[in-house]
């Protein structure tokens, strides 16, 4: 039962894993090397998230043997003649997923190196590998570690100083075991200061956006405020993305054919648009010369990278804009069908409900009962729950560090389930709590437009690897502060106990006692000042202020993009309606107009086909000859008429006859 839970649990998280990866990342387009390493990055913190509860019952269960066989080796004779009847089988309850001792520590120890290996030394390279502008491998890796050249001497930097302050102040002897600990408590250390602030949003927008969702009308007004933030931002991609197309077709008339970076330069071209690459072909086919001054190859390189970089964002607003219109005019369904007495959902005529899954289970029926009847309060149940979590968290950060009297609500929980079967689904469903505030927050957050991971295979590698290093650092902190408020850490409890195999591999962090007395206990309970200042929203308060707007009902600024965003919503449903009422007439047309027309067009067919036959057009072929039939011809396509032929248009603006005049009959009499 062991293995096969062991097993079920590492391919399950590795389903999970590749489900995410395919919704935000492209795994056809994308590099196999960016999606590689996310998906191992990915795998191995959600890897450690989903084993930590069997690592937990499994040392309770082996602290339960070890103080069973202390109690009978301590007891009297009489009291060992009472504990022979039973044994430690009988007396600890064994959990079915207890794992053999050896097995975790090997594992642990591959997932954490590995993974520090990932954040701070591969995954950074990649980046910079991945958004280079370089046209050659070799240029790639160069670019890379010239940019890392800082970040990595920072880390080194740091480490340094580290080592003096335990090696003078601490006496401490750096031995191998002694760099290892140091190593881990500096990157435990940064993740910690990281986690909590991403942690304390969590716990209060977590809770509050699904009992904010469960009204209708602040979902659609959110999403007007959306549609106009994105109307403006799709507006810049677009005039960015022209600027760049501008740049890159004076380049490529500059840069002939014959030129030696004329390869760097389509490789830029392969990288535009199709239309943009249809216009550049057209305007070199008529353009015989050379404009402007041949740039350099590091100017190309830039180009390069700014194409990339335009491309993407111009793909990410086309997508986002027409999925965020979907969803306003779903919600705009919605409230009109509320009060609907046939009790469906009336969609506009341009919503997109196609797929089995609507068409045979979430018909407009169920569509209006969840809507309109058992979301609100599925919504609400749920809000109360995550509330109650969230507090639960918050106070056992505050008095975790108390272990006489036990004041953690978690620790309590633990204790409570030590002796019954469900021991891993209390520890799973603490930690899987925690892990949903903070890695939500992860895939919330944008920094600028270089950080933002969008759903629908929309997400640049840039921001796939940066969302991977952010979970390798934030795992094993998030970890080690789970173990402190369950009291199973002995470097915060100061209690002798059995460690768990994760604990073991982390080394004592008694060894830094600034560290494990002082930041790892007093930091955390800064959680409640920022859920407190995440309550009144000061945050997107003061990014109000700083012109990056933030929805926030009792702004004037969110009024007036709300206004805008329900008038642009207005027009795309006017736009969406006429497409949709233009389609109809021509089918109707054609059901009903279709064969008549077909048979008129053959008739038309046949009498072509006679006349052609006829007497008089084999005259009329005679007298204008083969080569003036094509001239006239050509004459017709062209927009200017030719020097050869004469202009067939009188004063007037009538045009004449476009056969030889009579005169031309007798020319050769």
């Amino acid at each position: 039962m062991t293995a096969a839970a062991l097993s079920a649990v590492v391919v399950a998280v590795f389903f999970l894993v590749l489900y995410l990866l395919h919704r935000y990342g492209d795994l056809k387009k994308q590099q196999r090397l960016v999606l590689l390493g996310t998906l191992l990055s990915w795998y191995l913190c959600f890897l450690i998230v989903f084993i930590l509860p069997l690592d937990v019952s499994t040392t309770i269960y082996n602290q339960c043997i070890h103080d069973f066989s202390n109690r009978t080796s301590s007891a009297s004779q009489s009291e060992q003649a009472l504990f022979q009847p039973a044994s430690a089988a009988n007396f600890c309850l064994k959990s079915w997923s207890y794992i053999p001792d050896g097995v975790l520590p090997v594992f642990w120890r591959v997932v954490y190196w590995t993974s520090q290996f990932l954040t701070w030394l591969l995954l950074p390279f990649m980046q910079s590998y991945a958004r280079s502008g370089a046209f050659s491998i070799l240029g790639k890796v160069k670019t890379a570690l010239i940019q890392n050249a800082i970040y990595y001497g920072t880390y080194l930097l740091i480490f340094v100083v580290l080592l003096i302050y335990a090696a003078v102040h601490l006496h401490l002897k750096l031995s191998w075991t002694g760099l290892q600990t140091i190593g881990i408590a500096a990157a435990n250390t940064w993740g910690l200061f990281l986690l909590v602030l991403l942690l304390g949003y969590g716990l209060v927008e977590i809770p509050r956006s699904y009992w904010l969702s469960s009204s209708n009308d602040f979902l659609l007004a959110k999403a007007y405020f959306k549609v106009a933030k994105l109307a403006t931002e799709k507006a810049a991609a677009e005039e960015t993305l022209a600027d760049v197309m501008e740049e890159v077709s004076d380049i490529d008339r500059s840069v002939r054919f014959n030129h030696g970076l004329r390869k760097c330069v389509d490789t830029i071209l392969t990288k535009c648009p199709t239309r943009y690459q249809e216009e550049m072909g057209r305007n070199v086919e008529h353009s015989g010369r050379e404009d402007g001054a041949v740039p350099t190859k590091r100017g190309l390189i830039k180009l390069h990278e700014k194409v990339i970089s335009a491309v993407q964002r111009h793909s990410q607003a086309q997508v986002q804009w027409s999925l965020l219109l979907d969803e306003a005019l779903h919600l705009e369904d919605v409230a009109k069908s509320q009060s609907s007495a046939l009790r469906v959902i009336t969609s506009s005529p341009t919503s997109n409900h196609l797929g089995w899954f609507r068409r045979f289970i979430y018909t407009p029926t169920v569509e209006w009962y969840w809507e309109c009847v058992f979301r609100k309060t599925f919504c609400r149940l749920l809000a109360v729950l995550l509330s109650l979590l969230s507090v639960a968290v918050v106070w056992s950060e505050c008095t975790f560090f108390s272990t006489r009297p036990v004041l953690s609500l978690f620790a309590i929980f633990i204790q409570k389930a030590e002796q019954n079967v469900f021991i891993e689904m209390v520890c799973f469903v603490s930690i899987l709590f925690m892990c949903v505030c903070v890695y939500s927050t992860v895939f919330r957050i944008r920094v600028f437009n270089y950080y933002h991971l969008i759903p629908h295979h929309q997400t640049d590698a840039y921001s796939l690897q940066f969302s991977g290093m952010l979970f390798c650092r934030l795992t094993p902190p998030l970890c080690l502060n789970f173990l402190g408020l369950i009291h199973m850490d002995s470097a915060f409890s100061h209690q002798d106990k059995i460690q768990t195999s994760y604990t073991s591999i982390m080394g004592s962090m008694r060894l830094l006692p600034v560290i494990s007395d002082g930041f790892y206990i007093y930091y955390p309970m800064l959680v409640l000042l920022l859920c407190i200042a995440t309550i009144y929203k000061l945050g997107s308060r003061c990014l109000n202020l700083l012109g990056f707007y933030q929805y926030i009902t009792d702004d004037d600024w969110t009024s007036d993009l709300v206004d805008e965003g329900k008038e642009l919503i207005r027009r795309e449903r006017r736009m969406r309606q006429k497409a949709e009422d233009g389609q109809n007439r021509r089918w109707a047309w054609r059901e009903r107009y279709g064969v008549q027309a077909t048979s008129e067009r053959n008739r038309a067919g046949y009498t072509e086909l006679s006349h052609e036959n006829s007497p008089e057009t084999e005259i009329r072929k005679v007298a204008i000859g083969d080569g003036n039939a094509e001239e006239l011809h050509t004459s017709l396509l062209q927009d200017n008429s030719s020097d050869e032929i004469p202009n067939r248009r009188s004063t007037t603006g009538r045009y004449l006859s476009l056969s030889p005049s009579l005169t031309g009959f007798f020319d050769d009499v």
